[in-house]
């Protein structure tokens, strides 16, 4: 895995300065930026406001909205005196996003209204980057940022996007600034920001694909782990999540979620979905947690609120589980967080039409 830190936002700024310095003499206030209906003058203030905007909603811990406050210019500051700007904006976010501890999330609309550290990092940069690129492309001069820089923004902010050939076009593509064979081009599109649910002691974390990469391959996925974890079950389903994503298909609030212990800040277990809800409004939910951690009423807490997220969507009618016949433990669990056990019809046709293995048990739970 790839993470990202205030090191790739440093990176980002150290770009886009790189880039327009040697053209900060030229007029930008009458030149427009690309596709933009901005001026490039008005597209480079838009970056340092973002930078300053991320950087206090993250230092800040802003809840519900944004910290009420912007930047304004001193009058006559030229381009030059908006790159310094820009600069410094940059470096404000680079410290609040290596201040910031793990797991800590502040106000952002999109889409459910928070984002952490690595959230703000990841947009930070795309403002960067992108904008960049676009007073660049206005004034007629070269700017490519860095593959890995792209890659980042796209593996932690626009888990929805299928990988394209190569980060950099995809993420022009994905924001409506380029075309990608075979793809229709984009006219309306957002980053997401990955899903929290917070239980009474522990906080399910959406994960991201670069994360679920990482865990895939052994890694620990930048979580600091109990011992024995992660357990086999959340590395296999962050495989399937993976392979999701590299196929286009993947519904990131219907993906895997670690589960990470108030107390300590530290992940206990993984769970999650086996995709997105059918045409009925069925999904399939899976759970496991490290042995240090079993036996104290966690799986029954997150497999609860879990469950109780989905049921409230349009989308999901019903959320089930299948659970060998041997596994008292887990049968437990389910019953707890408001499971029922199928009729005997209900398993016949989740053996026959869905293939549902004989061993197993069907339990459900219904909106």
């Amino acid at each position: 895995m790839r993470m990202i830190d205030g090191d790739d936002v440093s990176a980002a700024v150290a770009g886009c300065l790189a880039a327009l310095r040697p053209v900060a003499d030229r007029d930008w206030e009458s030149t427009r930026a690309a596709r933009l209906e901005w001026s490039c003058r008005k597209t480079a203030e838009h970056i340092a406001s973002d930078l300053i905007a991320y950087a206090g909603q993250l230092a800040g811990r802003a809840e519900g909205a944004y910290v009420p406050f912007d930047i304004t210019l001193d009058e006559g500051t030229d381009n030059t005196g908006l790159l310094y700007v820009i600069e410094t904006t940059g470096t404000l976010l680079a410290t609040a996003v290596r201040a910031a501890p793990p797991g800590v999330r502040a106000f952002h609309p999109y889409p459910f209204r928070s984002a952490d550290r690595e959230g703000f990092a990841a947009m930070g940069i795309a403002e960067v980057l992108l904008h960049t690129h676009d007073i660049a492309e206005g004034l007629g001069i070269a700017y490519t940022p860095a593959e890995e820089l792209a890659e980042s923004v796209l593996t932690w902010i626009f888990p929805h996007i299928k990988p394209g050939p190569a980060p950099w076009p995809t993420l022009l593509w994905a924001t409506g600034r380029g075309e990608l064979e075979g793809r229709a081009p984009v006219t309306d599109w957002r980053w997401r920001n990955n899903l929290t649910l917070t239980a009474d002691r522990i906080t399910l974390t959406g994960l991201r694909p670069a994360v679920a990469r990482d865990l895939r391959l052994g890694g620990d996925g930048g979580l600091d782990w109990i011992e024995g974890g992660p357990y086999e079950g959340t590395r296999e389903a962050s495989g399937h999540l993976v392979k999701a994503y590299e196929a286009g298909v993947h519904r990131p609030e219907f993906g895997v979620f670690a589960l990470v212990r108030h107390e300590d800040g530290r992940a206990i277990g993984g769970i999650g979905f086996h995709g997105a809800p059918d045409e009925q409004g069925w999904v399939e939910i899976g759970y496991d947690l490290a042995e240090g951690a079993r036996g104290q009423g966690y799986a029954t807490e997150a497999l609860r609120t879990l469950t109780e997220w989905a049921l409230a969507r349009d989308d999901v009618e019903m959320v089930f589980a299948t659970i060998e016949q041997a596994n008292a433990p887990s049968q437990r669990v389910v019953s707890r967080a408001g499971f029922t056990r199928a009729t005997v019809e209900e398993e016949r046709l989740a053996r026959e039409e869905h293939g549902m293995d004989d061993g197993l048990q069907l339990h459900i739970r219904r909106a």
